[in-house]
């Protein structure tokens, strides 16, 4: 359940991918308007459904929640990766790789902390950005560097983190503007210091004995 978030941040690096097209999409020539129908799709059920599908597996349940998951980490994301493609938060994981102290966590969880590097990059609304880290934060999914292990991070090992992510190659590349290891660079240490304050203003916000985490008003951006 930890790597859910890689199948709905397709959604978001799906649309501003512009080359990373799958065979069937390069055939063509185009990107189907179907893959992003999909990519939404699949990004709004893990939003709708993700706590309770995680609460199912926790107590080791099926229920409806977690089957509309499962076909959206499965089947949906697959067509919408096929046919959309990937962008900047693949890169960052793929980044993230490079240094051992990462190599206990999950595909997915680096993909998350990557989705909100790719956010910051691309300069997208508070109200998108703060979507994000408050499903990432319900569900235990990585918002900050100190989640991957990560903290203090030296700005060498930043700096390897964003070389490799824009690598000759890498995905980073689909997006529709020049996207530089400086401004991964930045954006890493941006991303970080967003979800830091966000999941600091979760943890000291009053809350019921038992109810998820869910930040309130106060903790968003």
């Amino acid at each position: 359940m930890l790597s859910i978030f890689c199948a709905p941040s397709r959604y978001v690096q799906g649309r501003n991918a512009t080359s990373q097209l799958g065979p069937e999409m390069k055939k063509l020539g185009l990107q189907g308007i179907s893959a992003e129908a999909l990519a939404l799709l699949c990004y709004e059920t893990l939003l709708n459904d993700g706590v309770a599908a995680l609460h199912a597996v926790q107590q080791q349940v099926v229920t409806p929640a977690l089957e509309r998951l499962v076909e959206a980490n499965t089947l949906l994301s697959g067509l919408g990766f096929e046919s959309g493609g990937l962008a900047v938060a693949h890169s960052v994981h793929n980044g993230l790789t490079t240094l051992p102290e990462t190599h206990n966590y999950y595909h997915g969880e680096k993909v998350a902390f990557g989705l909100i590097v790719q956010l910051v990059l691309e300069g997208k609304s508070t109200e998108t950005i703060n979507e994000v880290l408050a499903f990432s934060e319900s569900v235990g999914l990585p918002i900050c560097l100190q989640d991957l292990g990560l903290y203090p991070l030296s700005k060498e090992a930043c700096q390897q983190v964003a070389v490799r992510a824009t690598a000759p190659g890498e995905t980073a590349h689909n997006e529709p503007f020049t996207v530089s290891a400086d401004a991964v660079y930045d954006a890493i240490f941006a991303a970080d210091a967003i979800g830091s304050a966000f999941k600091a203003c979760v943890s000291s916000a009053p809350r019921e004995r038992g109810t998820a985490a869910l930040p309130g008003s106060d903790c968003l951006f």
